[in-house]
């Protein structure tokens, strides 16, 4: 196993010993962006951890590099809805500072932070924010170039994805929390799906990120 697979097998074991899947969103059509600011009955607690995580994962916005050289690798390629996924297996647990998951939109060559995501093996006792909602991603196998298959059982999973990316990790059905902190989200902060992102294209139409 290369060290790659084994750090990606490790952040998973870490992440399912961590600690009801709601039911899965319907996505839309899409096209501007601006951050997802809480609403104006948000908690100052929720307001004061949103403002860590704003400045912990500023650097990230425009710049998919600064994130792979931080440790996280594609998970996932476009997600209608959601986005690309990036997991950095060295995250384990809850930290507002540092997501398990980077989520980001495509526009030709251009990378966009939208949402932030953590996953648990079951649903936490305590919301780990203020108002949390959460949504599910089913058992799966998961490979080199992003690509993933749904499987019950890692034993199920073949060495190589159909276009001969090598195997990396497999995960049983896991809850997941998304916060669009980067990326409006008119559903909702937490909502699982973002009407804006395009169930069709990448992108939307230009980006208008908004930091402040």
């Amino acid at each position: 196993m290369s060290p790659r697979r084994m750090l990606a097998a490790a952040a998973v074991l870490a992440l399912v010993t961590a600690c009801a899947p709601s039911t899965s969103d319907k996505p839309a059509t899409m096209p501007e962006h601006a951050t997802t600011a809480p609403s104006a009955d948000a908690s100052p607690e929720l307001a004061a951890a949103l403002g860590k995580a704003r400045a912990a994962t500023a650097k990230y916005v425009a710049d998919l590099g600064a994130a792979e050289a931080d440790g996280y690798h594609i998970i996932t390629k476009m997600m209608p809805g959601m986005g690309y996924h990036y997991l950095n297996p060295a995250v384990t647990g809850f930290d507002v500072t540092r997501p398990a998951i980077l989520v980001y939109v495509k526009d030709g060559t251009d990378w966009q932070l939208g949402a932030l995501e953590w996953v648990w093996p079951e649903q936490p006792g305590t919301p780990p924010l203020d108002g949390a909602t959460y949504g599910s991603f089913d058992a799966a196998c998961h490979y080199q170039d992003g690509t993933f298959v749904p499987a019950a059982a890692e034993k199920d999973c073949a060495k190589a994805s159909d276009g001969g990316s090598p195997f990396t990790f497999w995960h049983p059905t896991l809850v997941t929390m998304h916060v669009w902190l980067w990326f409006h989200n008119p559903a909702g902060l937490f909502h699982g799906t973002n009407p804006l992102v395009s169930t069709s294209v990448d992108h939307p139409s230009r980006f208008e990120q908004r930091t402040g």
